[in-house]
């Protein structure tokens, strides 16, 4: 039997990258996924963001693990989206297990409005984490099964990341040190209910969100706010890839995790113990 045989897996922030890597990870110990992603361009994300065409692609690749996989698109700054996706998943699989919080964008660099990025990146990865969990937690308390819910922190959620003060660099360390306090806030709750929530905090990871033409010539031609050392893992890799975090996804959804809560788990390749 795999690892999530039976669960029901709910993940925002679907259609590439992380959330991607999540799902087809999690379909191939046998959960059902329900997701969520935008499928929009935030105009102050200096980067392409997923596309529909990138939310398919994931339907694929997890029906191609042998799961069952409902999406929706949504943003997590609606509570009516993050209650449509959830509604739809539950009307076909009748549960949910897990949640994961991962939507999640780096407004860090031009262009835009920079301080509209601040308000971005708080809305969606601290604001929108909320919600998500204000909509999913009242389901899990009420199956009366326990389950476990995981946000995506960062590296940057236990120290400082980079070297500028830009409005969306600041929203964005802001929002990661942020669901910190609400995965102890919930976790205290909830422990009589048997559900568990934990923080995940990746170093730079291999996906477009970092890997992208933008924010190399960004580096590039900013060495006084991006200087290379501020970023540097004391392991020998630059950037590890979406897998390593979701094998640490999968570990704390399983039952092989049913007593870990309240913790901030970081797969950062030694970035926090330098």
């Amino acid at each position: 039997m795999t690892r999530l045989e039976g669960k029901v897996v709910f993940i925002t922030g679907i259609a590439r990258g992380q959330g991607r890597s999540h799902a087809v990870r999690m379909a191939q110990e046998g959960a059902r996924i329900i997701g969520m992603d935008i499928c929009d361009q935030i105009p102050t994300v200096f980067y392409p963001m997923a596309t529909r065409e990138d939310l398919a692609e994931t339907e694929r690749l997890v029906k191609e693990a042998g799961a069952e996989i409902v999406t929706t698109v949504g943003d997590v700054r609606k509570r009516e989206d993050i209650e449509r996706a959830l509604d739809l998943g539950i009307e076909q699989f009748g549960r949910l297990d897990t949640v994961i919080a991962n939507a999640g964008i780096m407004p860090v660099i031009g262009p835009g409005d920079q301080p509209q990025a601040w308000h971005d990146a708080v809305d969606v990865m601290l604001t929108g984490v909320w919600q998500v969990l204000d909509v999913t937690v009242p389901r899990l308390v009420q199956q009366g099964t326990g389950g476990s819910i995981i946000i995506t922190s960062s590296a940057a959620g236990l120290t400082s990341m980079g070297l500028n003060t830009f409005a969306g660099q600041a929203g964005y360390t802001a929002s990661k040190h942020g669901v910190v306090g609400l995965m102890r806030l919930y976790s205290k709750q909830l422990a009589k209910d048997s559900i568990r929530v934990n923080t995940v905090h990746p170093t730079g990871v291999n996906t477009p969100m970092v890997a992208n033409a933008e924010y190399g010539e960004f580096v590039n031609t900013h060495p006084e706010v991006a200087n290379d050392e501020a970023y540097k893992n004391p392991m020998p890799v630059e950037l590890i890839e979406a897998v390593d975090v979701s094998n640490a996804m999968v570990f704390l959804a399983s039952d092989e995790a049913r007593y870990i809560t309240g913790i901030t788990l970081p797969v950062d390749a030694g970035y926090n113990n330098r």
